[in-house]
């Protein structure tokens, strides 16, 4: 297999804080997967040299990923409010070169929850401009960042394949990829195979979540087809499994991501699950 598997790290545990962190390390690699993926919503606790070093020493690659805050969203018209949005993201990507990672992916271009308006032309101009200007110092440092399509009840900015082209299109760095995600496709695209063949070689991160967020398999979206599109594209990018529950995730980014129930207990049995099952998935749409 060529894709590097990984898990997000919110499968392990709640924060990043270094006892946190180190459990992540750990179970990622009991778990068999080759990269796992942090969230920097709580970067603040993170020590990012101790945490490099345990992932190097592990053998684990590492990906990170975020979204904006109402108060520091680059998709405002209040200038204030875009400036901080603006840093946050500076400083995400400081912390995602520190960690040894090449790749900042999310949603990078707004808040992440449900707007009661439209995206307007004036906070579309400025998403345009920040991610712009962030992917120049990215590429300077030999970085990619990922936009994230996510549905619509957690960002008005991009919903579709279409839109996330058209939004790079306008940006117009060659280190912006396409971020496909199965959970969101499942809500916003009309199926989960046109739009991989949409994006193409400009895919450059993958999500894998069942249409319930929990055990894939257990729902009811067609991996099969969407796996196979990916070999189609002889894409061979990192396919992250990504799973919340109440019983793991903080308090306040389940609310964030409206994790209202329990759709598992037990992290470790869900990882494995999920690590045999997209081998098997990659094995399975192999050209013969």
């Amino acid at each position: 297999m060529t894709n590097p598997i990984g898990v997000h790290a919110l499968v392990w545990v709640g924060d990043t804080s270094p006892s946190a962190l180190s459990e992540a390390v750990a179970r990622t690699k009991t778990a068999g997967y080759d990269l796992l993926e942090l969230s920097l919503h709580d970067a603040k606790q993170l020590d990012t040299a101790a945490a490099r070093a345990e992932l190097q020493a592990a053998g684990i690659g590492v990906a990170c990923s975020r979204g904006l805050a109402f108060d520091a969203d680059v998709s405002s018209t209040d200038p204030a409010v875009v400036d901080r949005g603006a840093q946050l993201l500076v400083d995400s990507l400081t912390t995602t070169r520190e960690l040894g990672a090449t790749i900042l992916t999310g949603a990078l271009y707004s808040a992440l929850g449900k707007y009661s308006a439209p995206l307007s032309d004036a906070g579309r101009a400025n998403v345009v401009r920040v991610l712009r200007e962030l992917a120049a110092e990215a590429a300077g440092q030999g970085m990619t960042l990922g936009l994230e399509i996510c549905n619509r009840y957690e960002t008005h900015v991009i919903n579709t394949a279409h839109d996330a082209l058209r939004l790079a299109d306008d940006i117009g760095a060659d280190n912006v990829v396409i971020h496909l995600d199965t959970y969101h496709m499942n809500i916003e695209e009309d199926d989960l195979v046109r739009p991989v063949y949409e994006v193409g070689d400009r895919l450059g991160y993958v999500h894998i979540g069942e249409n319930h967020r929990g055990y894939l398999g257990s729902g009811h979206l067609d991996f099969g087809a969407f796996f196979h599109a990916l070999a189609d594209i002889r894409y061979t990018g990192p396919i992250t499994f990504e799973s919340f529950s109440s019983a793991v995730v903080s308090p306040g980014l389940s609310s964030d991501l409206a994790v209202w129930r329990n759709l598992w207990s037990d992290g470790a049995d869900l990882a494995a699950h999920a690590r045999s099952f997209i081998a098997g998935q990659l094995a399975a749409s192999r050209p013969r």
